[in-house]
């Protein structure tokens, strides 16, 4: 039996993908399937939960584009299937002169990208936030907050009831592409389909490997480490309070973040990972690091970002070093306020030449497309990204 679509991945691009096929081809025959023993295990379950307005994000980019589409999307996905989310907005605050500069490119931006801002001083932001210190500061009303697994369980949901098929708990071995139909082996059976979606974020270089593919790149993880407040605190700010983002800078920074369970998390930095999936601190995975090791562009792009990456690691190790980034904004803070929690990993693809790669990166062959590269804000991009993979897919010659 030859199937028409497989997809490899549930995540939310990879099941946002399988439900888009589900649409545009009522009736074909469409497996999912995820080498774990559930959806949304990695960074879709373990990213903050914001709903982004794409405010960072250069005008005209394929990453704007889909951000201000993948925040409405997925609001209204949400609200037809009954999920909670809360738009909270989010406040960029700066803290010094160089900041408020900064701040102006970013309100300039969010108007190129006919995002709704509002300029607010010092004053201003202590009247709405008075536990956030900072001397200017800029609101995104329309960023909001919801639990991606559950956003993923009810794309699953839709595509069950739409007559898919989600096998969970088998890793691909193998992948074949012939003529008329590409072989996908894992442990239990080989199931043949007409096309391939591969959505594996972690795993994506690896998966397009094992279908005979050079992806050019590397994935190198990092863990982005957490602290949750305890509950005392959890009305210590109204909306995400974030800082002004570093150009030179290749993360977002510690930002606090509201929770759709009512919760503060404080975080996330970026520091670089042992184990593509292993969220303890202590989790080492020497085939993992040994992968990245053997790649020239890991080091190329640690001699350029390894003042930053040291810092990172001395935080991680050192909660005072840590508390001082966010008290940088956020004062009232205490060590005691530190609560561990869980752990991210982002897969960050990295080039031959050292480069960081920030946006989309797909590739394809004539029944195959491998999305080797989807960054934040991937989760809040995932419907818009979906419909690109399948308009792709389906009339490649037309994209």
């Amino acid at each position: 039996m030859v199937l028409d679509f497989g997809v490899i991945g549930g995540g939310i691009l990879g099941l946002a993908t399988a439900l888009r096929l589900c649409e545009q081809r009522p009736g074909a025959g469409i497996v999912v399937i995820e080498k774990e023993l559930a959806l949304a295990r990695h960074q879709t379950g373990h990213n903050s939960g914001v709903i982004h307005a794409g405010i960072y994000y250069a005008p005209g980019s394929l990453k704007a584009q889909l951000c201000r589409a993948g925040e409405a999307a997925t609001k209204n996905f949400c609200t037809e299937h009954g999920i909670a989310f809360e738009v909270c907005g989010k406040l960029v605050v700066a803290t010094n002169a160089v900041e408020a500069e900064r701040l102006d490119a970013l309100e300039q931006r969010a108007g190129q990208n006919a995002i709704a801002t509002q300029r607010l001083d010092g004053a201003a932001l202590a009247e709405i936030e008075p536990m956030v210190t900072g001397i200017a500061a800029l609101l995104v009303p329309s960023t909001g907050i919801v639990d991606y697994k559950l956003l993923c369980m009810a794309l699953a949901e839709q595509i069950r009831l739409r007559g898919g098929r989600i096998i969970l708990g088998q890793a691909v071995t193998a992948i074949t592409e012939t003529g008329d139909s590409v072989v996908i082996d894992t442990p239990s059976e080989s199931i043949k389909v007409r096309q391939l979606v591969a959505c594996a974020g972690l795993q994506s270089d690896r998966v397009a490997r094992l279908a005979g593919l050079d992806p050019g790149l590397q994935i190198v993880p990092f863990r982005g480490e957490y602290f949750r407040l305890p509950p005392s605190r959890n009305d210590i700010v109204r909306h995400l309070i974030y800082p002004v983002p570093d150009p030179d800078l290749p993360f977002l920074g510690i930002h606090l973040t509201r929770m759709i369970d009512g919760s503060v998390t404080v975080g996330p930095n970026a520091v670089l990972g042992f184990a593509r999936e292993g969220y303890r601190k202590s989790s080492i995975s020497f085939r993992d690091v040994a992968t990245y090791a053997s790649f020239p562009g890991f080091w190329r792009t640690m001699r350029k970002h390894y003042r930053i990456g040291l810092a990172e690691m001395r935080d991680s190790v050192w909660r005072p070093g840590y508390l001082q980034a966010c008290r940088k904004y956020c004062p009232s803070l205490s060590l005691a306020d530190l609560l561990p929690a869980e752990a991210g990993i982002r897969a960050q693809a990295v080039l031959r030449d050292g480069t960081l790669v920030h946006d989309f990166m797909l590739k394809q062959t004539a029944r195959m497309l491998h999305v080797l590269n989807a960054p934040s804000p991937a989760a809040t991009s995932a419907l818009p990204i979906a419909a690109m993979i399948t308009g792709q897919l389906l009339n490649p010659q037309t994209t």
